[in-house]
């Protein structure tokens, strides 16, 4: 299993990329530790800002990439 995956958001709504983010949350493996998220910066702000103000029990800490179209989640280690 994989130490961490990648969701590429690109071409999606908001709306469609939260229920991607939940998806993803919900369903992730129990070994992987970081979520990078790519949001892209070039055609708005609407997906990077759905992605550093997302929420969910699992995510750690938030890290905002030296590349500016995408954010890692650090993930929660399990119990």
């Amino acid at each position: 299993m994989p130490y961490s995956i990648t969701v590429d958001l690109h071409g999606h709504t908001r709306e469609s990329a939260r229920d991607l983010l939940n998806f993803t949350m919900k369903n992730l493996p129990k070994d992987v530790r970081e979520v990078e998220v790519i949001h892209g910066y070039r055609q708005g702000t609407a997906l990077r800002d759905l992605v550093r103000n997302y929420q969910n029990a699992r995510i750690e800490r938030k890290i905002l990439s030296m590349n500016q179209g995408s954010t890692l989640f650090l993930i929660r280690r399990s119990s």
